[in-house]
C-alpha cells in the first residue's frame, strides 16, 4: 500500500530467470499488492498470448497460492506491430495482438491494459499513420467493451502522445467508458511543454492508474532519458505530484516501474526504492 492506494510492481523489476511463484512471492513479501505483467515486443512475451487454457490456469493457481496476482498489463507489443503501419500485414498483426491481449486479460482477471501511444515507432509518422491509429483505437475500444476490459493509454516518451491533453482528444472522439488514461509521471514530467499541474487536473476524471518512474527532462540539446533513471535523480517532483493527486481525489492504484538487468533491480533495489517512494508520499501528503 501507498497510503490508501494499492501499490503494484512491474514484472521487469525482478529477475526473469526466476519462476512466477518466486517473483510473486518476492513482490508480496516486499509489501506490494499486485504485479503488472508485460506483453512487450519480444517473441517470448508475445508468446504468452498463445498460452493454452492449462497454462493460464497454472498461473492463476500460482497467484492464488501466493496470495498476489496481476491487476494490470503493460501492452507495449504495438511498438513493433503498430496500428498505424503502412504495411497491412503489420496492422493485421496489431489487431490479433489486441484481440488476444483482451482475451488474456479477461481470462486472468486483469482489469486494465495499458496501451503504448505510438501511431508508429520504427516508421515515420504521417497523416495516414495517424488516421490508421485512430481507426485502430476505435476498433480496440469496441472490442474491449464486449469483455469489460479497460484500455488505458500511457503518456509516452515521444511527442505523438506525450500529454494527457493529447490523449483526451481520443477520449472525446471514442466516447467509450473503456478507454481511459494511465499516465506515467516520469514521461509526463520530462516534456518541457507540459504543465504537469494542469495536465493532471484536466485528466483526473479519466485516470485509472498511475506509473511511478523518474526521468531526465528533454531540453533543446538533450533528448531526455525515459528509462532506468534511479528514483530521486531525475526531474519528477514526487511529493508535489502525490499531494496534487490527493487534492484532486485520486484513489486508484500506483505502479512502480523498474527494470532488472543483472546489475540493477532485483529484491534489494526494489525494497530500497519502495521505502524511498513511501517517504516521498508521506512528505507530499503531510502538508494537506
Amino acid at each position: 500500500m501507498l497510503g490508501k492506494h494499492l501499490l503494484g510492481l512491474y514484472e521487469k523489476a525482478l529477475d526473469p530467470a526466476e519462476d512466477w511463484a518466486s517473483r510473486l512471492r518476492t513482490a508480496k513479501e516486499l509489501g506490494f499488492d499486485f504485479m503488472e505483467i508485460s506483453i512487450d515486443e519480444s517473441d517470448s512475451r508475445l508468446a504468452r498470448l498463445d498460452w493454452t487454457k492449462e497454462q493460464m490456469e497454472s498461473l492463476r493457481r500460482i497467484c492464488y497460492e501466493e496470495g498476489i496476482g496481476f491487476q494490470s498489463m503493460c501492452l507495449s507489443a504495438h511498438r513493433r506491430f503498430p496500428f498505424g503501419s503502412r504495411d497491412p500485414a503489420v496492422r493485421e498483426r496489431a489487431r490479433r495482438i489486441m484481440e488476444r491481449a483482451i482475451d488474456f486479460a479477461a481470462a486472468m482477471g486483469i482489469r486494465v491494459i495499458q496501451l503504448a501511444g505510438y501511431d508508429v515507432y520504427y516508421e515515420p509518422s504521417t497523416p495516414e499513420s495517424v488516421r490508421l491509429f485512430r481507426e485502430g483505437m476505435a476498433w480496440s475500444a469496441e472490442l474491449a467493451a464486449r469483455k469489460q476490459v479497460m484500455l488505458a493509454m500511457e503518456i509516452m516518451d515521444t511527442s505523438f502522445l506525450n500529454s494527457i491533453s493529447k490523449h483526451m482528444s481520443y477520449e472525446t472522439m471514442l466516447h467509450s467508458p473503456w478507454y481511459k488514461a494511465y499516465p506515467d509521471l516520469g514521461n509526463l514530467s520530462a516534456w518541457p511543454e507540459n504543465d504537469v499541474d494542469f495536465e493532471l487536473e484536466r485528466g483526473i476524471g479519466s485516470i485509472v492508474a498511475v506509473h511511478l518512474k523518474d526521468t531526465i527532462a528533454v531540453t533543446e540539446d538533450f533528448p531526455g532519458k525515459f528509462k532506468c533513471v534511479p528514483f530521486g535523480t531525475g526531474c519528477v517532483d514526487f511529493p508535489k505530484r502525490f499531494r496534487q493527486l490527493e487534492r484532486l481525489g485520486y484513489t486508484g492504484p500506483y505502479m512502480m516501474e523498474m527494470w532488472y538487468d543483472g546489475e540493477t533491480g532485483g529484491r534489494e533495489a526494489v525494497s530500497a526504492a519502495k521505502h524511498w517512494m513511501e517517504a516521498q508520499y508521506r512528505l507530499g501528503v503531510s502538508t494537506l
